[in-house]
């Protein structure tokens, strides 16, 4: 006999199960997707209406809500994004319509730079750290900052801007992959927002730090000014800046209503590999915490991002028919 008491469940009261609040029921499973039957669309609706599906979904939906009621779409963008190959959707995004304005640190405007100019980018940091070499490629940092020191002196434009006009009049071999000319030929704000000293282009003789910063706080203004319009569901997407863009956009959003613009009632979504702490709370949860809406998705930029992309632009085609 054991030493010790145990209580009796006999006197346990059980409820029905009909009585219960439950959080999931088959309405919400997934359904089976038919190529041969269903469009993309069909395919996005028959994914489970449950936690991070049921948040892709709504992100989708806010998007396009956004467009139909012509509320901005900000992009904010880290460096990964266009090494992992993913300009071309970011590119067509400002072609349809769908992306208003890019906001990108200045590693992004490195690999943007390199990839229309000479169509190779990135390089191995490990290796080359070895011998003193990483990052010290002549042409990027000649390029990048001569273009923004004739600026500097020459007109009112932005770091983005000057950039995505250079390539444009050099006519660079890889044009068509180029957000910074994208956002020039389609009218939409680029902007590029660089801290000094983490970039390959600031160790290199050519680098002026006068130029540099002044052109990116040009730039700074220039965010500003956009996040003034994102009130009443306009979306903030940021694909993997994890401390460069969350840290601007808030200052962004807190000058855009410093100076009497409500901005409220908008949606921001971080899309990450991993979620950080920046993001998480400058991005998803501080700036809609008097209205609106915050999601976290993770995932691998090279599959989300062109999902997210596909599903938007499905959506919106389906809607229009």
């Amino acid at each position: 006999m054991t030493r010790f008491k145990r209580i009796d469940l006999s006197n346990v009261r059980t409820i029905s199960i009909r009585e219960r609040k439950s959080k999931i029921g088959v309405r919400d499973f997934a359904q089976l997707y038919d190529p041969a039957k269903h469009s993309f669309s069909q395919f996005l609706d028959s994914l489970p209406s449950i936690l991070i599906a049921n948040d892709f979904k709504n992100v989708v939906r806010h998007v396009v809500g956004a467009r139909k009621n012509n509320k901005p779409v900000i992009v904010m963008m880290g460096a990964h994004v266009i090494k992992v190959g993913c300009s071309t959707i970011i590119i067509d995004l400002i072609k349809q319509n769908i992306v208003t304005a890019v906001a990108m640190n200045s590693a992004a405007a490195i690999h943007d730079v390199e990839t229309a100019m000479w169509g190779v980018t990135s390089e191995d940091v490990a290796e080359n750290l070895m011998d003193g070499s990483f990052g010290m490629w002549t042409e990027t940092g000649e390029f990048i900052n001569g273009v923004l020191a004739k600026t500097f002196h020459e007109s009112d434009n932005g770091y983005g801007e000057a950039l995505g006009e250079e390539l444009i009049a050099k006519n660079a071999p890889n044009l068509e992959h180029s957000i910074l000319a994208a956002g020039i030929s389609a009218n939409v704000p680029v902007t590029v927002h660089a801290a000094i000293g983490t970039d390959i282009i600031h160790q290199q003789p050519s680098m002026n730090g006068a130029a540099t910063g002044e052109l990116s706080f040009r730039d700074f203004r220039t965010l500003c000014d956009v996040v003034s319009e994102l009130t009443d569901d306009g979306v903030v997407l940021n694909f993997g800046s994890a401390v460069i863009l969350p840290e601007v956009f808030l200052k962004a959003l807190t000058v855009a209503r410093n100076t009497g613009h409500k901005v409220k009632g908008f949606v921001t979504v971080n899309f990450d590999m991993i979620q950080h702490y920046r993001p998480r709370v400058n991005v998803v949860q501080r700036p809609t915490q008097d209205g609106g809406k915050g999601y976290s998705i993770t995932g691998h930029h090279e599959i989300m991002i062109p999902l997210v992309a596909a599903a938007i632009k499905d959506v919106m085609y389906n809607d229009g028919r």
